[in-house]
Formats: C-alpha cells, structure tokens, sequence
C-alpha cells in the first residue's frame, strides 16, 4: 500500500508527475486490495510522458520503481525503462520478482515471451549506470553503488513461435557477452587514462585512494553454439576483472567440440550452476570421460541433460567398458544431482550400473528412446529413485512387449510421487493400455501424461478418459490421432514413423475431439486439458514442477 510519507517533500508536491500517485494513494488506503490496480492505471499513465519521468527521476520515491519497471515493460516504453534501470535505487533487480502477478497487475509478464526491445534496454540501461560509474572513477567521484545483480534468470524461451519482437535465450546470451566485452574494453580505457598521483604541498606526489570499484553481476541463463561460442568465450575469460559479470544459473550447449565445451565449463562461477544441458554433441562415451570430470566442481548441480549424446553400450569392447564405469563413477561425484537425461543413448542392460552408485535419489529420470531391457526396468522399480520420482520419460522404448510387466511395477512403486509421465511412441495399444490403467490411476499426484504417438483406438482414448477422471491434479494429456480416424491404408500394427506421417481424416478426428470434450465437460473437468498439440508438452519442465 502507498504510505502518505512518500508525498512530504516540497520538492515531491511541485512535481505534477507525481499527483496522479498521490491521488491513487490516497484511494488505495480507502479501497479494497483488489483495488489495488489503481496505482497500476496511473504507472502506465506516467510512464507515457517520457520526457516529464526523466526530468522527475530524483522526486520519484524508489517503493514505486517496481511497478513503475513492469507498466514500461509491459507498454514497451523503452526510454522510460532506461532511465528507470540506470537510476535503479535497490541492489537487486530480478525479472522474476518484477515481471511476475502482483498486487497492482494480474499479468504475469514472466510467462510470456520476452520483449526483444525491452530485454535489450534493460541491458543496455545497465551498460549506461557502469559507465557513467567509470567517469565517475576516473574524475575520482565517489558514489554509493546502488544495483549490485542483475537477475534475468526466468524468461521464457520454449524455442517455439519466436518471432520478430521476442527474444531467444540464444539471442540474450549473444547480446549479454557483447556487452560485457564492450564493458571491459571501456574499462580498459579508462584504467589507463586514470591519474596515479598528485603533486602535494609538502612532498613531490601523493598517492590517490581511487574509489570504491562498482560491478554489477548478472545472473543469467547461457545457450551457446558453434556460431556464439567466440563471443561468449570472450566474455567469460573476462569475467573475474570486468565490472559485467555473468554468472550462470543453467547453461545449455548445442553441437560444439568437446575442447569447447570444456574450456567453457571450466569459466563458468562454480557456486551458480544448477543445470548443464549438452545436446548434439555426439559426445560418446571417450567425450563423456573428458567432460564429466568438470561437472565435480559445480557443488550445486541438480540437473544434467546429457541427451543424443551418441552412447552404445550393445558391443562395448574391453576399453569401452572401463569408459562406462568411469562414466558412472563420476556421475556419482554429483553429489547434489537430481535430474538425469539419457534420451537416445543405447544403455540396454546397463542402467543398474550407471545409476546404482548415485549418491541420493533422482526426482526426474529422461530415458526415451533408450533401448531398455525388461532387468533395467526391474531395477529402477526397486531403486532408491522410484519412491521419489516426480517426473518419468521412457518413450520410445517398446512397452508393448517383455517390458510391459516390468513398466507396470514400476508405475506401481513411483505411483505416491509421480507428476509427470511421457510414454510417447511406445507401441502401445488399447490392449496394452487396458493392464497399464489400474497402476496408472494409482498414481494420484499425476498432473501430465503424454501418450502421443501411441496406436490406440478412440474406444482406447474414451476409456484412458473415463478411468482417469478421478486423478484431480491432471491437468494436461497429450494423445494420439485414434488410428481409426486415418486413412484406410495404415499398416497394423504402425509404427510410430506410421503415425507420424500417416494421412488423418480431420472431419473423423474434430467429431473424436468434440467427445472427448463433452465428456470432460459432462464430469465438470473442464479444467483438465486434452490435446494432440505438442507444443505446450515443451514448456514443461523439472524446476517448475
């Protein structure tokens, strides 16, 4: 609430800026807290007069910086959000504390697509407060440090529909370096233009005590590639001295060589990385050895995605199976690890001896497409990890089969703590669906389940609806095209490349979809979600579980 203290000032009564604030204050002492918007209605008022908030910026009281940052944000008032970064009067400014719901905006701007132009003034704002800092120093001013971290950590990037006014985690990584690189290089400049010592009236020079160094660290997540990785690399050999500090939180690496991988995992800070996700790196298990040695180092690591990582274990030779245990023996190193991604890693037979050393237990397990055999399932039933997961992904391994039996056990033993399950292109048919159903709604606590890609009948998917209804935290299910909605011509039993590029009847299929909506509309479970999109199955993710 808006206390009336912010308004004693002279200085803050002359200024007309501000009595649309003043009138909204007094308001909201009088008014319920949903009416609270109020002093919203008036941040977007003044953030529209960009030249009226510059010239008022030292009146502004700073409790109303925070929703002053999302009504410019939000209206793409650039200039406005600038000036507000650059004058920024807390040491902390987090997306994630200021772009979410709150009481003056139900919005939640955090789980929208960032704004490419107001990323890029957040970011160039704080280029402008550190260089301001560095004349500062070099005119030997002091002035109190007021931002200290920049958190960016947060935003959403699922890599899907990015369009022109978005940004990508790629792009904000891109531009983040370029900026600490043209931090330092100014730094530099200024370093060497900064006077050393002074003539005093009784000795020839006096040392000057040069002010207090002003840096600003930047919490971040990093997407580097073949194309990134010289930009990033040099801002990053830079970090300890630069006054831009990038500390990464999740850093995720496509298609790069293991040296480079490497050489950027050494500079990363050790105290902040939780995730390093390495995909299409087609690492194998001689990179797996080079790399996994410099994963000990980050003591706070919960998750490790490791996938297409190219791993075989089918025909190891003697060397090979010295790398699989040394493989497994440093994934046991990890002693904070949580989440494990395997997917499209041939590790049949093998994943008692890869996890069974691990320090604590898993909570996400990703093994899909994984080529499992019926004693790995066996083993991961009665594994220290089963009691504890909460998210699963073993598709496209043949459930249909000798791994049926061993998948339901499974289910049974993780059915207390299970929120997420992805048994996509499993060759599962209605049959195979039938003796999996009873494990299934056991698991109580389930909140998505994704079945795509799965040949089941619409009979099957009525009745995988009609026996989940009692699961309440449902909320989102990914299934198939029914194979009876395709053409005539669907090989049987299909395969999942069947599916996949089969021709569907779509007048069949929106007379399918309509019941099965009527059906969840009949048992008041209109909050649950149906779908064969599968897009929204890629915004979902371990952290936010």
């Amino acid at each position: 609430m808006l206390k009336h203290h912010f308004w004693m000032s002279a200085a803050c009564k002359s200024c007309p800026l501000l009595l649309w604030f003043r009138e909204a204050g007094a308001l909201a002492c009088c008014l319920p807290a949903a009416m609270h918007s109020l002093v919203f209605l008036c941040a977007q008022k003044v953030v529209s007069h960009h030249s009226t908030v510059h010239g008022a910026l030292e009146f502004i009281p700073k409790e109303l910086y925070p929703v002053l940052f999302k009504a410019a944000f939000m209206n793409k008032k650039t200039l406005v959000l600038q000036d507000l970064v650059q004058t920024w009067p807390f040491p902390v400014l987090s997306f994630q504390k200021l772009l979410r719901k709150c009481q003056h905006c139900d919005r939640a701007l955090l789980q929208e697509k960032p704004n490419k132009l107001c990323v890029q003034t957040v970011i160039l704002g704080v280029v402008a407060y550190l260089n301001e800092a560095l004349e500062d120093r070099l005119h030997s001013q002091s002035k109190r440090q007021r931002l200290q971290v920049l958190d960016m950590t947060g935003l959403q990037d699922d890599g899907i529909d990015q369009g022109p006014e978005s940004m990508s985690l790629w792009s904000r990584t891109v531009t983040l370096a370029k900026a600490c690189i043209d931090i330092s290089k100014h730094q530099s400049k200024c370093t060497k233009r900064t006077p050393k010592r002074r003539k005093g009236p009784y000795s020839s020079s006096v040392a000057l005590l040069p002010p207090q160094p002003v840096s600003v660290e930047v919490h971040v997540d990093l997407f580097v590639n073949s194309t990134s990785y010289g930009v990033l690399k040099d801002a990053l050999q830079n970090n300890a001295n630069s006054m831009l500090r990038l500390k990464c939180r999740d850093f995720r690496a496509e298609e790069l060589p293991i040296a480079s991988t490497v050489g950027l995992l050494e500079f990363l800070d050790p105290t902040g990385v939780r995730q390093v996700d390495l995909r299409f790196n087609n690492l194998g298990l001689s990179g797996l050895r080079v790399i996994l040695p410099h994963m000990a180092k980050f003591t706070n690591l919960v998750s490790l995605k490791l996938p297409y990582s190219n791993i075989d274990v089918r025909r190891l030779s003697a060397g090979m199976e010295g790398s699989l245990h040394y493989f497994a023996t440093q994934l046991s190193r990890l002693s904070c690890l949580k989440e494990l991604n395997l997917g499209s890693s041939r590790l049949s037979g093998k994943l008692k001896q890869l996890l069974g050393d691990l320090q604590g237990p898993l909570e996400s397990l990703e093994l899909a497409f994984c080529y499992l055999l019926p004693n790995d399932l066996a083993y991961l039933s009665q594994s220290l990890h089963t009691p504890t997961l909460k998210k699963l992904d073993l598709s496209g391994n043949n459930l249909s089969d000798s791994l049926l039996q061993p998948f339901q056990h499974l289910l049974e033993e993780a059915s207390s703590s299970l929120l997420h399950l992805d048994i996509m292109e499993c060759r599962l048919m209605d049959i195979h669906l039938e003796s999996l159903l009873p494990a299934l709604c056991r698991c109580s606590q389930l909140r998505y389940l994704g079945v795509f890609g799965n040949p089941l009948s619409t009979r099957g998917l009525k009745n995988l609806l009609q026996r989940t209804m009692g699961l309440l935290y449902l909320q989102l299910v990914i299934y198939p095209y029914p194979v009876d909605c395709y053409s005539e011509n669907l090989p049987w039993p299909p395969t999942s490349s069947n599916l996949l590029n089969g021709s569907v009847d779509e007048e069949k299929f929106s007379r399918v979809s309509a019941e099965l909506q009527q059906m969840l509309l009949t048992a008041s479970r209109t909050d649950a979600i149906w779908t064969t999109n599968l897009c929204r199955h890629n915004t979902l993710d371990y952290f936010n579980l």
